[in-house]
């Protein structure tokens, strides 16, 4: 089976919000490009962004690709076409998700993706009494059907369901999964911003908790793993205290990222490579559970911490 995809709805009138949702500030990135990179970090294939026509996006990195809605004001189910048939022929299932989920964790889209294992065309949480239709998995082949209902204005996600087989996933089942229930207990991934309120009490709350810990030139005399609060990689740098003008190299959860130039308080400066994607800014998105180990780039690999 190919990797998985991922697809991200940016469309959408934003009326209660005021403001398009997918530029708004999140800890020194926005919450497009959050949510981008924590699927990006999760699935192998395509991620794609489906946009409203001429919608204006904020800074994405190079590798996520923009569709746009060829008809705006028809909701998820258009958004949903398109964007399933832009990785059709790349990929069998998608994550697809809202712009607007700030605490979107790795965990809980795993764990959605996995729903698809048995044979199903969707994989959908029933999360707080609702199900989640956009944080859900659902097969690339759906595209068709979506278009149609959308062509009939059949626009409501229930109608796609009735037309597929559907493997719904309430709390106890995605809570079934140790990782999730350990890192996303009470399926905040599902939280979503409608208004201004929303994002207030959202952004008020503060930002993961990860790892991290430094070495050799970098150490500073305190090698030794530290908790901080960061929700990016330059986040992270600068919590760490890197105060250096040449590169570092950031080993994230075994993976390795490196951030070039990045002076703690200065934020997003230079590059990140992650896993042989390179980004123009350091925004990769850190969740709780993460792990940042700092070493200089000019040095032989450090051992990584367990």
């Amino acid at each position: 089976m190919s990797s998985p995809a991922g697809v991200v709805l940016a469309g959408g009138r934003s009326s209660r919000m005021g403001m398009s949702k997918a530029a708004l500030e999140w800890h020194g990135s926005t919450l497009l490009r959050r949510t981008v990179g924590i699927i990006s970090r999760v699935t192998g294939g395509p991620v794609v962004v489906v946009r409203a026509p001429g919608q204006a996006l904020p800074a994405l990195p190079p590798h996520i690709e923009v569709v746009d809605d060829p008809r705006e004001g028809l909701g998820p189910v258009q958004g949903l076409a398109a964007g399933l048939a832009a990785v059709a022929d790349r990929a069998e299932i998608a994550f697809v998700s809202s712009t607007d989920l700030p605490f979107l964790h790795p965990a809980f889209v795993r764990r959605v993706l996995r729903a698809m294992l048995d044979g199903a065309d969707v994989g959908l949480p029933l999360v707080r009494g609702y199900p989640q239709p956009l944080a859900a998995s659902y097969r690339t082949a759906l595209a068709p059907v979506a278009e149609r209902l959308a062509a009939q204005h059949r626009l409501r996600p229930a109608f796609l369901f009735e037309a597929c087989t559907v493997a719904r996933l309430g709390e106890d089942a995605l809570r079934a999964d140790p990782v999730l229930a350990a890192l996303d207990p009470e399926l905040d991934s599902v939280v979503n911003i409608n208004e201004p309120a929303d994002y207030q009490a959202a952004r008020e709350r503060p930002a993961p908790e990860v790892m991290i810990q430094r070495s050799g030139s970098l150490a500073g005399g305190g090698r030794g793993p530290r908790l901080v609060r960061a929700a990016t990689v330059a986040g992270a740098a600068s919590a760490a205290g890197l105060q250096f003008g040449g590169p570092a190299v950031a080993v994230l959860n075994g993976g390795q990222v490196r951030a070039e130039q990045v002076t703690g308080g200065q934020g997003p400066d230079g590059q990140v490579v992650m896993d042989g994607q390179v980004v123009t800014d350091g925004q990769t998105p850190l969740v709780t559970g993460d792990t940042v180990f700092f070493r200089s780039a000019d040095r032989a690999p450090d051992p990584q911490p367990v």
